[in-house]
């Protein structure tokens, strides 16, 4: 049975699946830490990959490897192939500033309008252009931060690249020479067309849908546009070979590289999302995604618009706020992730008046980069470990329902909701869910999403590789427990009172 590698380069941690090609069986299974922090040295990223694979039995045997990675982190290499500096994670808010002056120099550029419609001219042309209006999680944005802050390090960049975009070139043997078998090919660099679309300078929609980069628009931000980009693969194509020393050293002719993917993008292919289908996930960040035939231009900025990894669109809605609520909550009430489900559930919806504004590192959707979290209506009786619980879970899931709200508004269909991610098996989070998006909820089995989309990608590649026209693997996804809707509107309407008043 041929054999399969997804991998999932990840904010906290590397995992990878190995699995079978045909029937998407898990074989075996590694994971290695990431530190923590929204600025990192990718060797990080290199070593814990090396770790993952040891532990999962090795990849010398696997006839294809994907790598699925946390999106819009900025990797900035010399000509030599060397990590110019630490690279700035999608969670890193100090480009905020640099996001706006972009947005202000893409407007209509004419003063006597005033400021307020330059804005709003400019986030319309970036939603237009590229799918998203910026905040500082977008790789343009990072640029711009760089060339303003690291004038020298930016003189430096001969080449950008995304997290999975790097290690996928590490894994076919391209890196510094001395450190790497076949040294700093810059060319060599590949990636596929989620996460082009996620950088603010691809846009996936040019020609025809076959998707294109926006020199014009790298030149805004980093001052030029003479560098190397990652060349764009579609959704079943090849980037090359893993060299022999990493993974497929057993396999006749070694093993293919699949283009890889955005994390939400690999996400939405393992649980084998189509238009109408919903994913709600909790993790370090929060994410409402959906699948559509065609990217919106949402001016407002609530919906980024991204390519998803099988030729769709994937329309996002993203909160910097997640399960990192739910972790505060356990370090404020000192509790474990069952006891603070059981506290919550012991507080009625609403928690009484208690509300939380969960904006506890900043936000994305709303971007509100220099936002704090704030609790509204403390009262004595309010005042219990049960109604803090509850708020804090409230909080958490009002923020990503007003993301479904944003994808309503720009008519994305709502057929099926699944709710993923880690926090996504918490009873509280599942019970409060319902009552806040006022939805039946499907929860899919646990799994790695990533990886296993990442995984799945790989057998399509393989696939391809012997019928140009194969179609992805049909590997199936079991709902664990369908939750009826149970629509709490106070929850809400308590939430929108003081959601602004920050």
């Amino acid at each position: 049975m041929p054999l399969v590698a997804g991998v999932d380069t990840s904010t906290q941690s590397c995992k990878i699946v190995v699995r079978d090609a045909e029937t998407g069986a898990l074989v075996r299974s590694g994971t290695a830490k990431h530190p923590d922090g929204t600025s990192i040295d990718p060797q990080h990223w290199w070593d814990a990959f090396r770790s993952a694979a040891r532990e999962a039995g090795g990849l010398d045997d696997v006839a294809v490897i994907a790598v699925g990675g946390q999106q819009h982190g900025l990797v900035a290499l010399d000509a030599e192939g060397r990590v110019i500096r630490d690279a700035i994670l999608w969670n890193d808010t100090r480009s905020a500033a640099a996001a706006e002056d972009l947005i202000d120099e893409l407007g209509d550029g004419d003063p006597a309008t005033g400021s307020g419609h330059r804005r709003a001219a400019g986030a319309q042309a970036w939603a237009d252009a590229v799918g998203s209006v910026l905040v500082a999680s977008l790789t343009v944005t990072k640029l711009r931060w760089l060339r303003d802050a690291e004038p020298e390090n930016a003189a430096r960049v001969a080449a950008v690249a995304l997290p999975h975009d790097w290690l996928s070139w590490r894994i076919a043997g391209y890196g510094p020479e001395g450190e790497s078998p076949l040294g700093p090919r810059l060319d060599a660099l590949f990636t596929d067309r989620s996460d082009a679309s996620g950088t603010g300078y691809y846009d996936a929609e040019a020609d025809g849908g076959a998707g294109a980069y926006r020199p014009d628009l790298l030149k805004l931000a980093l001052g030029r546009d003479d560098v190397a980009l990652p060349r764009v693969l579609g959704p079943a194509d090849s980037g090359g070979v893993a060299h022999a020393s990493v993974a497929g050293a057993d396999v006749s002719g070694g093993a293919l590289l699949g283009p890889g993917a955005g994390d939400n993008a690999a996400a939405a292919l393992a649980l084998g999302m189509t238009p109408g289908d919903i994913a709600i996930s909790i993790g370090t960040s929060g994410v409402v995604s959906a699948v559509a035939p065609a990217r919106t231009a949402d001016g407002s900025g609530a919906i980024n618009g991204f390519a998803d990894a099988t030729g769709n669109a994937l329309m996002l809605a993203v909160t910097l706020n997640a399960a990192r609520v739910l972790d505060a909550a356990r370090a404020v009430l000192d509790v474990d992730v069952h006891e603070l489900a059981d506290l919550a559930l012991a507080a009625p919806p609403g928690s009484d008046g208690l509300v939380l504004v969960p904006y506890l590192e900043g936000e994305r959707t709303p971007n509100r980069p220099d936002a704090t979290g704030t609790l509204h209506g403390v009262r004595l009786a309010t005042s219990t470990r049960e109604h803090l619980a509850r708020a804090y879970v409230e909080g958490m899931l009002c923020g990503l329902a007003d993301g479904l709200d944003a994808l309503r508004a720009q008519g994305v269909p709502i057929e099926r909701v699944m709710l993923i991610g880690g926090a996504a098996q918490s009873p509280a989070v599942q019970q409060v869910a319902t009552q806040v998006f006022g939805l039946a909820i499907g929860v899919p089995e646990p799994g790695e999403y990533v990886a296993d989309g990442a995984a799945r990608q790989a057998a399509w590649v393989l696939a391809a590789a012997g019928d140009p026209g194969a179609a992805a693997p049909a590997w199936s996804t079991t709902i664990a427990t369908t939750l009826d809707a149970d629509p709490r509107p106070v929850v809400r309407q308590q939430y929108a009172a003081v959601r602004d008043l920050v």
